[in-house]
């Protein structure tokens, strides 16, 4: 194996001044945990560098690891000489023969950070670029659009060759910018919503509303599948989800409200929910998969009422996405299979026939004196199941049948 180590490349870190080492160490700390199976690596850190030195593992296995890691702008494979021109030369070529795909353009690009070293950038260039043309076949130079751009580093260490920027999620470790409460439903929005909080720095734990025996566990089991993919870039992969029991809250809401309210008021109530939980587990903000104009909870007027209940910040991370942005990252997740099967959630079941899009927040209030909703909300807090989802892991539930929605209506 020519490749002895991972060169990993900061992404916006380089920018947060004097909170970069605390970012640089959380990130650190992300990357060895997700790795710690991986018994054989060892982790080289300088002023500007971190390497990832394999001792013999398959770089795949690292590399797979890596790509659930925010805060990378990028890596590379790369593999050390000394800071000698015929040691370059020689590991230059024995890189490009070793690719998989046998490149025919080519340029070498060179950074002389140990200034000592008695040869230019430039110089040491053209002597690994004439090295590679004179022992390969069928290989030009092409410095604007080559198949392939050797990187040069010579360093006070030592000389680190590489082939190949891989993109990184780019973003923040996660965890550095606190914790959020993701309101999930099942839908599509909402595990993409958590995926961009993930790339913001922020933990996410979740929270779905249940109503059995109207919706089914189904329903539960794929909230729980969905959290298992947003999982596997959790700082510890796992993910706390909070089940609410919404059942007896959600009757008296249809038994007590007009039916063309009954959505936004379901939504307040969620909210004042959330936002319980949220502060016993001592976390700052809300956010959820709501699109501007989607549905009617989610137009300029049904968030303004909604909102009202709380004082707690709402991300809305997909808010100004289309629908075929969202799909775009649900399926490079992971999450879009899962979010499509037909079971419903509460927010579907019980939806109105004719939904209030332009509610009024004075007859919002006005509605809800119509039942005493603070112990009900209060009984939903306190009797919420919390289940630890881990990345890899499946939670299988025992399957039933929702019941017919007829003793509502």
């Amino acid at each position: 194996m020519i490749y002895d180590r991972i060169l990993v490349r900061y992404g916006e870190l380089s920018i947060k001044g004097k909170n970069r080492k605390y970012f640089k160490n959380a990130l650190h700390r992300i990357i060895r945990r997700k790795c710690r199976s991986l018994e054989n690596i060892t982790y080289e850190i300088t002023r500007d560098r971190f390497y990832i030195i394999l001792n013999g593992t398959a770089p795949e296995l690292v590399t797979e690891q890596l790509d659930k890691v925010f805060g990378l702008q990028s890596y590379s494979l790369c593999a050390r000489c000394e800071n000698d021109i015929d040691a370059m030369k020689a590991l230059a070529l024995e890189i490009i023969k070793e690719m998989p795909q046998v490149p025919t353009t080519f340029k070498v690009e060179t950074k002389r950070a140990q200034k000592q070293f008695p040869m230019t950038s430039g110089e040491i260039s053209r002597g690994v670029g004439a090295h590679l043309l004179i022992n390969t076949e069928h290989l030009s130079v092409d410095v604007h659009h080559p198949d392939v751009t050797v990187f040069v580093e010579v360093r006070r260490e030592g000389t680190f060759i590489m082939a190949e920027h891989i993109k990184g999620l780019g973003g923040f470790p996660v965890g550095i910018s606190g914790k959020g409460l993701l309101m999930i439903s099942g839908g599509i929005d909402s595990p993409v919503a958590g995926y961009l909080m993930q790339k913001r720095g922020v933990e996410i734990e979740a929270i779905h509303f249940a109503s059995p025996p109207y919706t089914s566990v189904r329903s539960k089991q794929k909230v729980l599948d969905l959290m298992e993919k947003n999982a596997h870039y959790a700082p510890v992969d796992e993910i706390n989800v909070h089940v609410v029991p919404f059942t007896e809250l959600q009757t008296a809401i249809y038994e007590n409200i007009p039916n063309s309210y009954t959505m936004t008021v379901m939504r307040r109530m969620m909210y004042r929910i959330a936002e319980g939980i949220a502060k016993k587990r001592e976390i700052l903000v809300l956010a959820n998969g709501e699109s501007l104009g989607q549905v009617a909870s989610q137009t300029l007027a049904s968030m303004y009422a909604i909102n009202a209940v709380t004082n707690m910040p709402i991300i809305r991370p997909v808010a100004t996405l289309d629908k075929n942005e969202i799909i775009e990252i649900a399926k490079h997740i992971d999450t879009y299979d899962i979010s499509i099967r037909p079971y419903e959630d509460c927010c579907t079941v019980f939806v109105p026939e004719h939904p209030a899009t332009n509610p009024s927040l004075e007859k919002c209030i006005e509605f809800e004196q119509n039942f005493d909703f603070e112990s009900l909300v209060q009984k939903c807090i306190d009797n919420t199941e919390i289940i630890t989802v881990h990345a890899g892991e499946i939670i299988e539930l025992e399957d039933n049948t929702a019941c017919p929605l007829n003793d509502l209506f």
